[in-house]
């Protein structure tokens, strides 16, 4: 089985497995405690949090071990604010970023704060500017992914980092992606990450405070780790996730140089191999081991599926793989086609053979798809004055498009096609479509169920 989709979760490292093994024998006592257990729990823990910060570029005492990346993100984001409240209440999040971000927001905003959502272009990137504008006197709290978790696409950080500082304001990374393969640069002030994302165990977060920056733990606290991540250590997992840290940056350049030779050839290959296929994310600004790109006409979760049962483990941001059945918030960000998405997300020590094997499979896989989903029938077709309708309601991701597909070359140029659907991820597609086939978007309109979605025949 060839494991694809360690942006979710990095196979442990082996420097992690013999860490954590050793420390279970070692590291078991409380180290807040005087006695000679406790001492040399104290010693496992320090040494930790030392390699941990070398690997940030942070003091020692500025880094505090959580139980997870999205508790680093919930406490640092609820702490930042609280700290600096007197300024104000308006925090900046970017339209990207992981949903532990975006659900903080939430809260700040239930709870009486205000939130400006920075846009990105299609590639998935903010624009430093976009930052600038939308910092005020009231604004307490900036924040930025370095790297995006879906399309791979690395974000300016040092720039925006930059602007927030002249106008005072922290600014709280999300380094999740990214901290395994380098620092993350700039002069930001809080940074959160996540230990099995670079192949540590699960349950370990870090979180960071530069000094100097306001900060007020929110919910109760205890005297261990600066009282910003109250409870017990997880000593053996933290002692893992430091070792498997240092393991990881110390085969980074070479590893990021092999694994960008390999999503390089997925990136340039696949659209030549399937038809209709949209690769998405920067081209160049992105993660080593991440290439996303979508198919017209194909269900993500049918796609998924015959994948993992040619051996293949990948992940999409398709809406008819979630239980929402809306697309991927960063996928109708970036204005992209969302059906039939497909995240690869290469581990470390990725073999070439298996790369090879998945573009030799995905054309038929993906083109068996596309035919089991067949063709509209000719019922769902009918003319209404000089307007194609199309309906599609009651009918998901990828069906209202491949029925617009299928009917477009009936209208004259400059003809109209009105696309009925009640599917949300139709909102996002059909646009996407016009984009990749030429045509004009004109719209929505009100329909009686549902929306209507308005394309021109243009070529």
């Amino acid at each position: 089985m060839a494991y694809f989709d360690a942006a979710s979760a990095a196979p442990l490292h082996s420097v992690a497995r013999q860490a954590l093994l050793a420390s279970l024998d070692e590291g078991w006592a409380d180290p807040a405690r005087l006695y000679r257990e406790g001492r040399r729990a104290r010693m496992l823990l320090d040494a930790a949090r030392e390699a941990a910060a070398e690997a940030v570029g942070c003091r020692a005492d500025e880094l505090v071990f959580t139980s997870s990346g999205t508790r680093a993100v919930h406490a640092g984001i609820a702490g930042a604010l609280a700290g600096r409240r007197r300024v104000g209440r308006h925090l900046i999040v970017s339209a990207v970023e992981h949903s532990s971000v975006l659900h903080s927001a939430d809260v700040h905003e239930a709870a009486g704060g205000s939130v400006s959502q920075v846009a990105v272009d299609r590639a998935g990137s903010v624009d430093p500017a976009a930052y600038a504008h939308a910092l005020r006197e009231d604004t307490a709290l900036a924040c930025l992914q370095s790297a995006n978790h879906e399309v791979g696409t690395e974000q300016p950080v040092a720039a925006v980092a930059e602007l927030c500082r002249r106008a005072g304001v922290p600014l709280l990374v999300d380094a999740a992606q990214s901290l395994g393969w380098g620092p993350v640069d700039g002069d930001w002030s809080l940074l959160t990450a996540s230990a099995h994302k670079w192949g540590g165990p699960s349950g370990v977060g870090l979180l960071v405070v530069r000094k100097g920056v306001r900060f007020s733990a929110q919910g109760p606290v205890d005297e261990r780790e600066s009282g910003r991540a109250p409870g017990f250590e997880n000593l053996p997992a933290i002692v893992a996730a430091a070792a498997s840290l240092r393991a990881v940056r110390a085969e980074a350049a070479a590893e990021a140089a092999r694994l960008r030779e390999l999503t390089e050839r997925i990136r340039a290959r696949v659209p030549r191999l399937v038809p209709d296929v949209e690769v998405v994310g920067h081209p160049v600004r992105r993660l080593p081991g991440v290439v996303t790109f979508s198919c017209l006409y194909v269900d993500g979760e049918a796609l998924l599926h015959e994948l993992d049962r040619e051996g293949f483990s990948v992940s999409s941001g398709s809406s008819c793989t979630s239980s929402t059945l809306t697309p991927s918030h960063v996928l109708r960000a970036m204005g992209v086609l969302s059906e039939g998405n497909v995240r690869v997300s290469l581990p470390a020590g990725a073999a070439e053979e298996d790369v090879e094997r998945f573009l030799e499979v995905l054309p038929g896989t993906v083109a068996a798809v596309r035919e089991k989903l067949g063709a509209p029938t000719a019922a769902a077709v009918a003319r209404e004055e000089d307007v194609l309708v199309v309906d599609s309601l009651g009918k998901r991701c990828p069906i209202p498009v491949i029925e617009l597909a299928k009917v477009i070359g009936d209208v004259p140029v400059g003809g109209l096609v009105r696309v009925l659907s009640d599917d949300e991820a139709a909102r996002l597609d059909i646009p996407a479509w016009c984009e990749m086939r030429n045509q004009e978007y004109v719209g929505e309109e009100p329909a009686d169920r549902g929306t209507a979605y308005v394309v021109r025949r243009v070529v």
